[in-house]
């Protein structure tokens, strides 16, 4: 069983240098254990019903084998992306009011765990699927909901999935995570109501493969209140590295870009909450060293936005 010990950075004050140093958001509870023994017990969807109705083939993020303990092989379908070194720095950058990317946030150990948790609850019932619009085309991801079952076309509305199920709820153990990630934030803030607290009840975790991509949208089908108060999304990025676009039009050649990498969290809310965003692309054999040497992940980009409906 993963030992799931989520922390985040801090500086220590007595220190002789200006290191950052990461700390544990929380101990270790019998719950956290629990729900961990639970989600690695969670059983795998079938590909045939007892019906002989056909059924999703499960989509896992974890590929078979041992972890690569070589270098990832170089990009080189891009000319403007920098493949990022394995020990960058713990730093932020203000991207709008409101908006702030937390660089390098999430330890290894971290990304390791919820790439567990997301890849058990992701080969289960509700987990990941390809979604699509009733023409028949399709979003170029791999997709599963906690908490609210989210549809292009249906939005919040459905319940249920097209395969009948229902999204699991947000893990217990992300709740902690995600409010102490908008603490962090409001910490690089000249005031905390620039992007309000709040407590994730749905969560849309997206995985891209080397051609995925996300058109330009706003997160705006949640209740008024949550919209109204400016209650934030908080995106955190895993594996190979993103382009991100944002802005408050959707016009492209107006929209500004910010490549996210393995370990960023993207955080929007206030004045940025109704922001235009999308990803552009994906940039492969990006994903750090370290994390590929712990764990077999897929090659892709693995999304998760928490927002409170």
């Amino acid at each position: 069983m993963a030992t799931f010990l989520l922390s985040k950075p801090c500086f220590y004050p007595h220190s002789s240098s200006t290191h950052l140093y990461r700390r544990d958001v929380f101990q270790r509870h019998s719950i956290v254990k629990y729900s961990l023994r639970q989600y690695h017990h969670t059983p795998a969807a079938a590909t045939v019903a007892a019906d002989g109705v056909h059924q999703r083939e499960p989509f896992g993020l974890i590929l078979p084998g041992a972890p690569n303990t070589s270098s990832p092989t170089p990009n080189t379908g891009s000319a403007t992306y920098t493949k990022p070194v394995t020990n960058r720095p713990v730093s932020h950058q203000i991207l709008n009011p409101g908006m702030i990317v937390l660089r390098n946030h999430i330890s290894i150990r971290d990304q390791v765990d919820i790439v567990k948790i997301c890849h058990t609850l992701g080969v289960g019932p509700g987990g990941f699927q390809q979604p699509g619009y009733s023409s028949g085309s399709k979003l170029q991801l791999q997709r599963m909901c906690f908490g609210r079952n989210w549809d292009p076309e249906t939005k919040y509305r459905e319940r249920y999935r097209n395969d009948g199920s229902i999204p699991p709820p947000v893990p217990p153990v992300f709740i902690p995570l995600v409010q102490s990630l908008i603490q962090d934030a409001q910490a690089h803030l000249t005031s905390a109501n620039e992007i309000p607290l709040m407590r994730p009840d749905v969560c849309l975790v997206n995985f891209y493969t080397a051609t995925g991509r996300l058109g330009l949208h706003q997160d705006r089908d949640e209740r008024p209140y949550s919209i109204r108060g400016g209650l934030p999304v908080v995106s955190i990025s895993i594996g190979d590295a993103g382009e991100f676009l944002y802005g408050h039009t959707r016009d492209e050649d107006k929209l500004q870009k910010v490549v996210l990498e393995s370990g960023d969290v993207v955080i929007f809310g206030g004045k940025s909450r109704l922001i235009f965003h999308g990803v552009r692309g994906i940039f492969p054999n990006s994903t750090p060293l370290p994390l590929l040497e712990k764990i077999k992940l897929r090659p892709g980009r693995l999304n998760l936005t928490f927002r409170q409906f």
